[in-house]
């Protein structure tokens, strides 16, 4: 034994000993764990992969490039940006809203209708004989939703980003609407307006108006922060926060306009020319009109 207490000794043993209970530990550890779950498993997430690669080749890489990593023109000038590390939740607002796959890259994307392997209205499926058409909805949402999340978990596996809300984080705080509005003002209104209708900004970009935005789609915007939008994250408007002006948003646009037209409610510019051209142009006619009859006494005075 005067080896061993010689080797003991030795500066290194101590970590030799740890080296040797780490593999021990993985030994045992991969001994019992459950590998046949553990193949299934990951099996059935390959495939989705796969599908969901597939799905990018044919309606992202022509821009993203083969590798998402994002594709410049002859001058450096970035074409289309990398998607390594943006998230699950960036992929589902851009598909969901019809911005990708773009045509035509430019400033701003404006919002349209999703291509049809994301549209549940155009996508193509199988049905089984005698389908009524519930069942045949039911088949294209759940083939758009599959389209979705394999695509939404292929760009997720090459970094880690947001990942898509739940129906519950995204639910509209009704009891805090007046939170909401403040917010939405406080952080929202300079670029779209006070009540959600969009505007211009600089270098031919714009905000888009909220009209058809979802809930999931209005928080997903919060955290990924798309085109020209700042991030929004957690510490800077909280989750409870972010449901107060989503339950805002959709609250202000399904009001009544109580003076009857809401001028696309863009605000004092809209409404200052229709009062100018409306109300003004009716006042200068009115007095040219005033002006032109002359009074019977001062046309016999003037005789």
């Amino acid at each position: 034994m005067k080896w061993f207490t010689a080797w003991r000794r030795r500066p290194w043993a101590g970590y030799a000993v740890v080296l040797v209970a780490l593999a021990t530990i993985g030994v045992v550890y991969a001994g019992f764990s459950p590998r046949t779950a553990q193949a299934t498993d990951s099996s059935a997430s390959a495939d989705d992969l796969a599908h969901g690669k597939q799905l990018f080749n044919q309606n992202c890489a022509s821009c993203h490039g083969p590798n998402a990593e994002g594709t410049r023109d002859a001058k450096g000038n970035a074409i289309a940006p990398s998607l390594i590390g943006v998230g699950a939740a960036a992929v589902n607002f851009q598909v969901s809203t019809g911005r990708m796959p773009a045509m035509n890259p430019g400033a701003e994307m404006p919002r349209k209708t999703p291509v049809p392997v994301f549209n549940p209205d155009t996508i193509q499926v199988q049905y089984p004989p005698n389908a009524t058409e519930e069942q045949k909805k039911a088949l294209r949402q759940a083939a758009v939703d599959k389209n979705l999340n394999d695509i939404q978990a292929y760009v997720e596996s090459l970094g880690n980003g947001p990942s898509v809300p739940s129906a519950d984080q995204v639910a509209p705080a009704n009891d805090k609407v007046g939170l909401g509005g403040t917010l939405f003002r406080t952080n929202c209104a300079q670029c779209h307006n006070f009540a959600g209708q969009g505007g211009a900004l600089t270098y031919g970009k714009y905000a888009p108006p909220l009209l058809q935005s979802t809930p999931t789609q209005i928080y997903e915007a919060m955290i990924t922060g798309p085109e020209a939008m700042p991030v929004f994250n957690d510490t800077t408007i909280t989750p409870e926060q972010k449901r107060a002006i989503i339950a805002y948003i959709v609250q202000t646009r399904s009001e009544a306009n109580p003076g009857g037209n809401g001028l696309g409610r863009i605000g004092p510019v809209a409404e200052g020319l229709a009062g100018w051209l409306v109300g003004i142009g009716l006042l200068v006619l009115a007095a040219m009109w005033i002006t032109a009859k002359k009074p019977k006494k001062l046309k016999k005075q003037h005789d």
